[in-house]
């Protein structure tokens, strides 16, 4: 086993597309599962700040999901992140990385950064490419081509065709991708039963429905398993260059134990609020805390001990009567003194009502369902001093919700980005619609677990 310093040869692999739809978190959900029932220790990534993909991958490799995001963490920590993801708990065999929308589409504005693309360089990684091959033949040759020819830095190694009609029609996509010499390393029929239902805001998340999506992860290993070479796969993925670059380190990123406590800090979880990245909490245990779950669904009270509480998103407006029925836990958050860090979800779980739907009470406000999605990167700077953040600290984040608050902010708003200030800070509360990735700003859990004295 190597060490975190010395060169690694993870094997690797990017699944990208063209565009959004084409089938990518099929594909490398699939894979991975397919790959973990071979007997291989599989490392699941995801490019871009999505939290619901990342839980398909989890199920289906059996170990954490992990974004990779450049704008979010810095692309100079992407490569660490993915070989510390790839090493815990255990070294794993392969990495299969799951792209963000077209291959090439990044940051607006920002030209490819954050894309796949951008990834797929910075990870030194081939790519497989998945094409929805629905009502096309030989044109799928000619944009896999112009995929590969757009950024040369950037090696297709191979393509995966998608949505299939007919032994003809594969044939037919074979030939045709034989002409520009990229091989085809799987041809997926169409397969409605092995779909995943979809919510507002993309695919329902894992924890909701356990058993229905252990099923389709079991679906999707077992179409792999008919459909693609998964030999060529293992062999493309060892094409990849080692890994020269150190692991990201936790401890190291916050600077060690914020103290000799070890205070305890509680972290929603449960159906209700399934956004979290896993580096939140290595980051809070490597500042000294020990980070507790609890469900604000089913939990009657936090914690024993507990001296702060981190809310993440999720989708409180599909659990709205039920937590609104926790009334011993929402009393609980409505009087609680330590600090409390929220964020989309959590901030309306802190309101006082969503969709007339009472809820904790701790921050003067009410929110609603709306037709519209407010989505997109969001560079920020902090107006008020928080658990989380000095006012003047620059942080980059993420929105994507289809509710409104009213006050759109407070007295004390917790951020400004486009000429607009945004969120709440009340008393110890932390709370708005930005969602951040602490390993970009690990200073925010040092800061939490410190304000917990």
């Amino acid at each position: 086993m190597t060490t975190t310093t010395d060169p690694w040869p993870l094997p690797r692999v990017v699944v990208a597309a063209p565009a959004s739809g084409h089938g990518k978190t099929t594909i490398a959900t699939g894979l991975l599962a397919a790959l973990r029932r071979r007997g291989l220790t599989v490392s699941p990534h995801k490019v871009g700040p999505d939290y619901i993909d990342p839980g398909y991958h989890a199920l289906a490799a059996g170990r954490p999901g992990r974004n990779l995001d450049p704008f979010l963490v810095g692309a100079e920590r992407i490569a660490g992140l993915l070989r510390h993801g790839a090493s815990v708990p255990t070294p794993a065999d392969i990495a299969v990385i799951e792209g963000v929308m077209g291959l090439h589409d990044g940051a607006v504005g920002r030209r490819d950064y954050a894309s796949t693309a951008h990834v797929a360089r910075l990870i030194e990684a081939p790519v497989l490419l998945v094409l929805d091959t629905t009502a096309q033949g030989r044109s799928a040759a000619a944009l896999t081509l112009g995929m590969a020819a757009f950024d040369p830095a950037v090696r297709i190694g191979g393509v995966i065709l998608n949505r299939v009609g007919s032994p003809r029609h594969e044939t037919l996509l074979r030939d045709a991708l034989a002409e520009v010499g990229v091989p085809v390393l799987g041809a997926v029929t169409r397969a409605a039963e092995v779909a995943a239902p979809a919510r507002h805001l993309g695919l329902v998340p894992v924890a909701e429905r356990a058993p229905e999506s252990l099923a389709i992860v079991t679906a999707l290993a077992e179409l792999v398993e008919a459909t693609v070479d998964l030999d060529a796969v293992l062999d493309l993925a060892r094409t990849a260059a080692p890994l020269t670059t150190p692991a990201w380190d936790p401890v190291t990123a916050v600077g060690g134990p914020a103290g000799a406590e070890r205070p305890v800090v509680a972290l929603a979880g449960g159906p209700a609020f399934t956004f979290s990245y896993a580096e939140t909490t290595e980051l809070l245990a490597a500042a000294g805390a020990d980070v507790l779950t609890v469900d604000p669904l089913r939990d009657p009270a936090l914690p024993a001990g507990t001296r702060a509480v981190v809310i993440g998103g999720g989708f409180p407006e599909a659990y709205a009567q039920a937590l609104a029925g926790n009334t011993t836990l929402r009393a609980e958050l409505a009087d609680f003194d330590g600090p409390i860090v929220a964020e989309c979800a959590g901030l309306l779980y802190l309101g006082r009502s969503l969709d007339d739907v009472p809820m904790c009470g701790r921050l003067d406000l009410t929110a609603r369902m709306t037709g519209r999605l407010t989505l997109g990167y969001r560079e920020a700077v902090a107006v008020t001093d928080s658990p989380v953040a000095r006012a003047g600290e620059p942080v980059r984040g993420h929105e994507f919700h289809r509710t409104t608050t009213d006050p759109g902010h407070g007295d004390r708003p917790a951020w400004r980005w486009n000429d607009a200030e945004h969120g709440f800070v009340s008393g110890r509360v932390h709370a708005s619609y930005l969602h951040t990735h602490w390993a970009g700003h690990p200073d925010a859990a040092r800061r939490l677990v410190e304000a917990c004295r």
